[in-house]
């Protein structure tokens, strides 16, 4: 049986190895740290459980697919529910919104609240659902880096309806064009931040992605997001993928421009296969040091990184939803912050996720377990020490001044994770959340390809190379990935 090794064990190498042994490899695993999934992990303290990472969670059928790939049931492994709501947004001026789960109902909602027509909403998430429709099959379930993907109807689909994709326009004039109300324009202006960019730089087309949450739908995986993880790492032991905890590998082994396995320390593992789930830039940096370089693909800016705080919370408030946002009064600024100077603006947009609104166990009886996330910029070595005091009293008065309770008595517990630590436990290069921003029309075509030009045993997954970071886009990279891979 021929072998693959999948370097790093984050969600797109559990989907690479999945997928690699259903194709009949044998797979091990080599993790650097001593528990899988990456960013998709979960921290406990004091009694109080969060999961670590992303949080919100779509497109469900890409998890599912891979049990039932290999004929197993699917309840025996992961479950899930649809949400009654998506979001609980607050403003600064006063304003609050819940964007109810239902479309229609969504739309009614805002209609009413916002003094808008409602027709302009229907276009708008008719729109998002049509420019998925028409670039997905294309953009994020296929290499763009294959001449055969340009020879398909689907290609033949988008390229004809490219001038309804406003590709040469931002996100955000896009929004404003669209429904001109502000605080919608801002509400769908804030899906830029799903792939660590900025909504005054990243083109129209990214209006999709509200197409994913409000007519897809939003869901969360019984046990919290870390039983993603689970899941598919407990299949991919009972299906026979080996892991190797706690080996942080040294060398990818090129001979005759072939990927030959990879070196551990002094221990060389051979493999007919090598797919990389760290981000490309250690890859390359790394693991491939005496390997030409992609130097335009490197030199991408980075996305946004991220400022977490796992705070255990007193008391039960009620105000709060699973998700929510209190957004900034000056969201170009936070943006120009972000990617121009590497600083947290002076009023960064909040967000909270409680889960033990839903699984009480992941908080002592009447408390909370709050995820408190502002976006950040990446490692450039800022006084991060200083920026997390600075940033943790913006946060804790925002909450207070926009809800009108008192927040700072109420933390009983906190733990910190900001763009170092992001780097140092995923390997992510600044601690970049999605590899390279999408501040650019061409972004999508600039990342990183799923295999190597010049090695043609050697494959990437993951955020940090097509189709992007996210959950769902990580699943796809290991599924192009198998499509690539050759058949044993």
């Amino acid at each position: 049986m021929k072998k693959a090794i999948i370097i790093g064990s984050g969600i797109g190498g559990l989907a690479s190895a999945l997928r690699m042994r259903h194709k009949g490899y044998e797979v091990e695993v080599i993790e650097q740290n001593g528990y899988p999934g990456g960013k998709l992990t979960e921290l406990r303290a004091d009694g109080y459980r969060w999961d670590a990472g992303p949080s919100l969670f779509t497109m469900p059928h890409l998890v599912t697919e891979l049990i039932e790939l290999f004929g197993r049931d699917v309840n025996e492994y992961f479950s899930y529910n649809r949400q009654e709501e998506v979001c609980r947004y607050w403003w600064e001026d006063g304003m609050t919104f819940t964007v109810d789960a239902d479309p229609s109902t969504f739309i009614n909602d805002a209609a009413s609240t916002f003094s808008i027509d409602p027709s302009r909403l229907h276009q708008y998430l008719k729109d998002s659902r049509f420019k998925y429709d028409h670039t997905s099959p294309l953009f994020l379930e296929r290499s763009l880096h294959k001449a055969s993907t340009y020879l398909s109807k689907d290609t033949l689909k988008a390229l004809v309806n490219v001038g309804r994709m406003d590709l040469s326009k931002s996100l955000h004039d896009y929004n404003l064009q669209m429904l001109e109300e502000p605080h919608l324009v801002q509400l769908f202006d804030r899906y830029a931040t799903y792939n660590g960019s900025s909504p005054y730089q990243t083109p129209g087309i990214m209006s999709m992605i509200p197409h994913l949450e409000m007519d897809i739908g939003t869901y969360f995986p019984e046990g919290g997001m870390h039983s993603i993880t689970q899941a598919l790492y407990n299949l991919a032991v009972d299906v026979g993928i080996a892991f190797r905890w706690n080996h942080a590998v040294d060398q990818i082994i090129i001979e005759n421009r072939k990927a030959k396995g990879v070196r551990i320390k002094n221990e060389i593992l051979k493999a007919d296969v090598v797919i990389s789930n760290m981000d490309i830039h250690p890859t390359y940096n790394k693991l491939l040091s005496d390997v030409s370089p992609p130097r335009n693909t490197l030199t991408q800016e980075r996305s946004s990184s991220a400022l977490i705080f796992y705070w255990g919370v007193k008391g039960i408030h009620e105000h709060f939803g699973l998700h929510n946002i209190l957004f900034s009064g000056q969201y170009r600024s936070e943006f120009e912050s972000l990617f121009d100077r590497y600083e947290i603006g002076d009023d960064p947009t909040v967000y909270i996720n409680i889960t033990s609104k839903i699984e009480s166990v992941d908080a002592p009886p009447g408390n909370e377990n709050w995820f408190v996330m502002i976006n950040a910029p990446g490692d450039y070595g800022q006084r991060w020490d200083e920026l997390i005091l600075q940033a943790r009293a913006k946060i804790i008065d925002k909450i207070e001044r926009l809800t009108g309770r008192p927040l700072s008595e109420h933390i009983v517990t906190e733990r910190v994770l900001d763009p170092r630590s992001i780097a140092s436990k995923t390997s992510s290069h600044q601690g970049a959340l999605y590899g390279s921003s999408s501040n650019d029309r061409m972004a999508a075509f600039l990342r990183h390809p799923n295999f190597h030009r010049r090695i043609p045993n050697l494959f990437f997954c993951g955020g940090s190379v097509h189709p992007g970071g996210g959950i769902p886009l990580c699943l796809l990279s290991g599924k192009i990935v198998s499509e690539l891979a050759p058949t044993p």
